[in-house]
């Protein structure tokens, strides 16, 4: 683990669904924390309990602007990017300009601050891949054209951008590649798996399966998550880290577990298989292991059900805001 202390820390994306936990734990270590986002994808109640917290501060701001942070900083934590699916098509130029604009103008003040940087990368990275588990020696497989190509090249782009600034103007740089991760805070009406199923179960509606359901994930709960990416930026380590769940199970096994941890009598319905939808994804975490000393500890089934209190709880309060 590095020896530097990391006290003072910009968060972009802190009021979305990561970055908020993130907050949270960084200012739990002691950190002063300064999160910027622009609220497209993040939300205000996401760090309403943190904006009383004196050594946390919170701007509304567009990171694709000119980044200005006045006094030392120490880390700069990229995490600004809508991420859902149904964003790819919603929100595709949005997606493209913080993934690369966004980045450039985080990597300047990192550069200007002499500030460690981590990116937070993604397991869509490997696209539709033919190798599993996937390594990061593993290059994907990824349709630059296609509807999941905005994000894909975006987060692309923005690893070769920090590797660049890294190589170029000796930045100290680190970069995460996350995979599917869940949990409280997560949108409730995002497209993803865990949303869709979770709202669909509690209302007992028909739960959508999109294909067979046999594709797989690697779903890993967001403390776990947390916990690599923050042993990540304190460690000494430069290059990709897969940050994820090893276990594999297929869609159609998450959407019978949470019927059955949410009692409901809904049914699974099937439908067309979105175009490019991976048919396998699972991070070999031997990497994280050596370097980190990391591994996820929490059981999928554990994290499904603290994730189910807390949509149960969102989607009342939404049903009474109506």
């Amino acid at each position: 683990m590095s020896g530097r202390k990391l006290n003072r820390i910009l968060v972009t994306g802190g009021a979305g669904f990561l970055g908020s936990h993130l907050c949270e734990r960084l200012l739990a270590d002691d950190c002063e924390v300064i999160c910027f986002d622009n609220l497209l994808t993040g939300r205000m109640d996401n760090i309403q309990p943190l904006l009383g917290h004196p050594q946390f501060s919170f701007e509304h701001y567009d990171v694709t602007n000119y980044l200005y942070v006045a006094g030392d900083l120490d880390a700069v934590l990229h995490f600004a990017s809508p991420a859902s699916p149904a964003d790819f098509e919603r929100l595709p130029i949005q997606i493209l300009k913080v993934g690369s604009i966004g980045t450039h103008r985080a990597l300047g003040l990192a550069k200007a601050k002499n500030a460690r940087f981590l990116t937070a990368s993604t397991s869509e990275c490997y696209g539709d891949p033919e190798v599993n588990p996937q390594p990061e020696t593993y290059w994907g497989r990824v349709n630059p054209i296609g509807i999941r190509g905005v994000y894909d090249e975006a987060k692309r782009f923005a690893e070769a951008m920090t590797m660049a600034y890294h190589r170029h103007h000796g930045v100290d740089v680190r970069i995460v590649r996350i995979f599917n991760t869940f949990g409280p805070r997560m949108q409730l009406h995002d497209g993803r798996a865990i949303p869709n199923f979770m709202t669909q179960a509690i209302r007992g509606e028909p739960i959508t399966v999109f294909g067979d359901g046999g594709q797989t994930r690697s779903f890993c709960y967001v403390d776990d998550l947390i916990e690599g990416i923050l042993r990540l930026l304190r460690s000494n380590y430069v290059g990709p880290v897969n940050i994820g769940n090893p276990q594999e199970m297929s869609l159609l096994e998450m959407a019978q577990a949470i019927i059955r941890i949410a009692d409901s009598p809904s049914e699974i319905v099937y439908r067309g298989l979105p175009p490019d939808d991976p048919k396998v994804r699972r991070p070999d975490i031997t990497l994280a292991r050596r370097v980190l000393s990391w591994e996820p500890r929490v059981p999928v089934e554990d994290g499904l059900r603290r994730t189910y209190d807390w949509f149960r709880a969102a989607l009342e309060a939404e049903l009474a805001a109506r």
